[in-house]
């Protein structure tokens, strides 16, 4: 069995199977943008509130740079597909909300199943959904209609968990009734929303999945490494793996994978070559909203960045009071 390999998602043809999962506070464009360099075949933005795209007047037709949420739907400009994620409880609301990112152009929509925090399972959206397998087809069907109706029938995928609780694993369900309702991929993040990030991830969950839905399935949860990437594909016979955690200030480990699957083997970078990637992307997040936030935010960015590097403690002492560009630039001896 190929490892590496093509992946259909709908009409969407993408040449790898080796996907970067949206990521609350990471995955930006500017950090998308670095992934694609490093070899992500696929990537996917921050999860989006439905309801903040309905609601904010800013939205007046127009795709307004200056507002938070466009912000995150930008495309970078190396995506040549990439994925907007939306979370809601409310099929009206979730159909508008795709309806609106004909501004975007976007290659796929993903419903969030899955998130387990605390403020968006209290709207009902996220691994919420879980609870009412046929209100999760309801939102589906909602978004799959818009998508017909507004955005060139572009495939409608959905991200979930295995379920609420380990009394009520379900994502057998969900996903059967997510595809019938027109879903084209289900990924799955085979925790429970009551694990959150803890405990183990049950592969087992996304063999099953694979094995009895008739879409693509992308697995996720406990992707560090290369290795791990490898033992997911072959123990699953998923179609993609889907890095989370995992990319989170290695976006080589995409290449790196890339190279166990086909060659079975792969390099590891240089400190060097880390630190000249986080401060490109500090350069690109600047450019997107501003040195000073890009600054403040790119201090938990170069804490994964420099994770296991000699000097690494010292670096992450001084990088957190950072407060713009020349300062990273001086901290971090990198010459650019």
């Amino acid at each position: 069995m190929r490892l590496y390999h093509s992946v259909q998602i709908g009409a969407l043809s993408l040449e790898g199977n080796i996907f970067l999962a949206p990521v609350a506070g990471y995955s930006d464009r500017a950090f998308r943008s670095i992934c694609i360099e490093q070899g992500a075949n696929f990537t996917f933005t921050e999860l989006v509130s439905s309801e903040a795209m309905i609601r904010n007047p800013a939205y007046n037709g127009k795709n307004n740079e200056k507002n938070p949420t466009a912000t995150l739907l930008r495309r970078a400009d190396n995506e040549a597909h990439y994925g907007v994620q939306l979370f809601g409880a409310n099929p009206e609301v979730m159909g508008k909300a795709a309806a609106m990112l004909a501004l975007w152009t976007p290659s796929t929509v993903d419903i969030n199943a899955g998130c387990p925090v605390t403020k968006v399972v209290k709207a009902g959206a996220g691994s919420a959904l879980m609870k009412n397998p046929a209100h999760l087809g309801r939102i589906v069907e909602a978004v799959v209609n818009s998508s017909q109706a507004h955005l060139g029938n572009v495939p409608v995928t959905v991200k979930m968990r295995s379920g609420w609780d380990a009394e009520s694993i379900n994502c057998r369900e969900c996903a059967r009734i997510a595809v019938e309702a027109g879903a084209a991929m289900i990924t799955l993040h085979s925790r429970t929303r009551s694990q959150m990030y803890s405990g183990k991830s049950d592969w087992a969950h996304i063999a099953d999945l694979a094995d009895c839905i008739p879409a693509p399935v992308a697995g996720s949860g406990d992707l560090f490494s290369p290795e791990d990437a490898k033992r997911m594909l072959e123990e699953t016979k998923c179609a993609a793996v889907m890095f989370a955690r995992g990319a989170m200030g290695d976006p080589f480990i995409f290449t790196a994978t890339r190279d166990l699957l086909t060659k079975g083997f792969y390099t590891t970078p240089g400190a060097g070559e880390r630190i000249a990637a986080g401060f490109r992307q500090l350069l690109l997040l600047s450019a997107d909203i501003g040195e000073g936030a890009a600054c403040r935010e790119m201090r938990k960015q170069f804490c994964a960045y420099t994770r296991g590097m000699t000097r690494g403690a010292e670096l992450r002492n001084r990088l957190v009071h950072a407060e713009t560009i020349a300062e990273y630039e001086r901290i971090l001896g990198c010459g650019v």
